[in-house]
């Protein structure tokens, strides 16, 4: 389990917002833009281990 307590204060700021004041449109679009992040972060990481 991910404890919130151990994560910088921009991710604490985000789930805050995510769970208080984001409409089920801004939820859809929060979840695109953290989607394809993650994505491209772990393609770079996964690239780096080959090289």
């Amino acid at each position: 389990m991910i404890l919130l307590d151990e994560q910088p204060k921009s991710i604490k700021k985000a789930i805050r917002y995510i769970k208080q004041d984001a409409s089920k449109e801004q939820l859809k679009e929060i979840r695109k833009l953290l989607d394809y992040a993650i994505y491209k972060r772990l393609k770079v990481l996964d690239e780096g281990k080959e090289a």
